[in-house]
């Protein structure tokens, strides 16, 4: 990420996340979306040490270097089992909690082991070319179990509206990093751009997510009409 960038966006990201957690709290949304408010809780904690490491070392520092890639590999899996929550979420009514938290857990292991196999042959640097490949397919596997729980969302008439607009702005967040990841690798020579963008992303999430705790009501919910047009 550009230096400038981090600097300026840096302090908007930390309150947006603060507020992600102090909303859930006051709705008492705490424990029922407790997944999300840890990664939130571990995004904080993340970009602050981040913070402090690119304040002492600088941007173009190892030090910088090996922490945010690994610390990024860190919070996406922790965001993974967010959206995995968001699942148990939705199919609550059916009692399919162990069930999805069990292929949760064999697609996060599939996902490290496809990852191993593609780098396997560098053997300089493995274990970071591991966590950055690791981290580029957990967000295509995210970008695809999105759409998968956008439609059973959609099967199963779900109308409750705050879990939709997490689901959503969750989506979103798997789809831009993962559009991101595959545009940085079909076009190298334009890094620059694609620097700018990650932190826009990384402030967008905590704002969906706090607007959703704190204007949206649990109780709230949608009219059928609006989710989806059912053919008569």
């Amino acid at each position: 990420m550009p230096g400038s960038v981090t600097y300026v966006l840096w302090p908007l990201t930390l309150l947006a996340q603060v507020g992600v957690v102090v909303c859930s709290l006051r709705g008492h949304s705490f424990r029922k979306y407790l997944a999300l408010n840890l990664y939130m809780l571990s995004s904080f904690f993340a970009a602050i040490l981040r913070f402090s490491i690119l304040s002492q070392y600088g941007f173009s520092s190892k030090e910088y270097f090996y922490f945010y890639y690994y610390s990024e590999a860190l919070l996406t899996v922790c965001l993974f089992f967010g959206l995995i929550s968001l699942y148990t979420n939705v199919l609550t009514e059916l009692k399919a909690e162990r069930l999805v938290h069990l292929a949760a857990t064999l697609l996060l292991l599939a996902t490290a082991l496809f990852s191993y196999l593609v780098i396997r042959q560098s053997a300089n640097k493995m274990l970071t070319h591991f966590v950055v490949e690791m981290s580029q397919n957990l967000y295509f596997v995210g970008l695809v179990l999105t759409y998968v729980l956008w439609g059973a969302i959609m099967k199963l008439r779900e109308t409750r509206t705050r879990l939709i607009q997490l689901v959503l702005s969750t989506g979103l967040y798997f789809s831009a990093f993962a559009a991101i990841y595959a545009l940085r690798n079909l076009y190298p020579s334009l890094h620059a751009i694609w620097g700018y963008l990650p932190p826009l992303i990384a402030l967008a999430l905590p704002v969906a997510w706090g607007y959703a705790f704190w204007r949206v009501p649990e109780e709230a919910r949608l009219a059928p009409a609006r989710l989806a047009v059912v053919p008569r």
